[in-house]
């Protein structure tokens, strides 16, 4: 059966037009650039090659197009790509990071491919050769190990934790000894949680620049979990508040419920000479906020540090929450939380 001559000549001037708008749109073509390597990453040969091969496409400014990734429309979606990976981590301005911001990049990368997060499928598919193998993720690994320190025998890090426990021991005590003061003298006591939470008590805790106000009542929620971070060398204990331990009661942790809300607290691993290990100096406090609506920009949760004895707020801006939601991002099929709690059937 054969289209009458009308009905070809119609579909063969859709078809020119079609041609004609697929060769007009080449030109529109956004520039994008490869700005000079101010300093390229570090590593061993083995690990350099497999992430230049897996990485650098989207995360250097050695990006390499393969033909297919210039046809536009594919060309505008690759370019978004490139343009946002290097807005995440950019292995060609590698000096611009702290030897700590190197290390948790490094840590962030591994969970990302381990996760098969990273590279995207999509670019897998069509770039098979970015595939990282089992044995070179191994590699990385085991390249962290190298990096990560090693608290052993000091004296001095070992006594850190003890010293700074005193030290909290003295401030509670002289705190304790000034309100019953001023309750003798029959004057008002601010309460803690008030003041802390706005800032407007002299050396109050500051919130962190996304707005979330640090709180002590983490110190009465229970204990969910224990975690150890290797790549540099930290021991954490995860807390949950009274709707996180609801949820894992009643078996309901994915997604949480809105209102969960965790605290990881950490402190220097430290090594003593009979091999044991247990936590030295505290180094910060970190909370995640479950709030669908509130925190629909950061996957659903609030996220804030406070760092030291002094509860520095971690971040100059709110956009130091993109570390913590790229950390997390490998685990987003448990509503990107890492830590199942010890016990799922917490009873009391």
């Amino acid at each position: 059966m054969t289209l009458k001559k009308p009905l070809r000549k119609k579909w063969s001037l859709i078809l020119l037009i079609l041609l004609l708008c697929g060769i007009g749109i080449q030109f529109i073509r956004p520039v994008l650039p490869n700005p000079p390597v101010t300093g390229d990453l570090t590593a061993p040969p083995e690990i350099k090659h497999f992430l230049e091969r897996a990485c650098y496409d989207c995360h250097s400014n050695r990006t390499n197009l393969a033909w297919f990734d210039q046809v536009v429309p594919a060309y505008w979606l690759v370019r978004g790509h490139v343009q946002d990976g290097r807005k995440v981590l950019n292995f060609s301005t590698w000096d611009s990071l702290s030897r700590d911001q190197q290390k948790g990049k490094l840590f962030e990368c591994l969970n990302q491919i381990a996760f098969n997060v990273m590279p995207l499928p999509q670019y897998v598919a069509l770039h098979p050769e970015s595939k990282v193998t089992a044995q070179e993720i191994a590699v990385l690994r085991n390249y962290l190990d190298t990096l990560a320190p090693v608290n052993t025998g000091d004296p001095k890090k070992a006594r850190a934790g003890e010293d700074q426990y005193a030290q909290w021991v003295q401030e509670a005590a002289a705190e304790d000894a000034m309100m019953l003061a001023r309750a003798a003298m029959g004057a008002s006591t601010p309460s803690a949680k008030s003041t802390e939470a706005d800032g407007s008590k002299p050396g109050a805790v500051q919130p962190t620049a996304n707005g979330i106000a640090y709180t002590d009542e983490y110190k009465n929620w229970e204990v969910i979990s224990t975690t150890e971070r290797w790549d540099n060398g930290t021991l954490r204990v995860i807390l949950g508040n009274e709707t996180a331990i609801r949820a894992i009661r009643e078996h309901h942790i994915n997604p949480w419920p809105n209102g969960t809300q965790f605290a990881k607290v950490a402190w220097d691993a430290v090594k003593d000479s009979t091999g044991n290990v247990h936590t030295g100096e505290f180094k910060q406090v970190e909370f995640m906020i479950k709030d669908p609506e509130k925190y629909a920009a950061t996957d659903g949760w609030g996220w804030a540090r406070w760092k030291g004895m002094q509860l520095q707020p971690y971040g100059k801006t709110a956009v130091f929450t993109t570390e913590c939601t790229n950390c997390h991002k490998p685990v987003q099929h448990n509503d990107f939380v890492f830590t199942f709690p010890l016990n799922l059937s917490i009873n009391h």
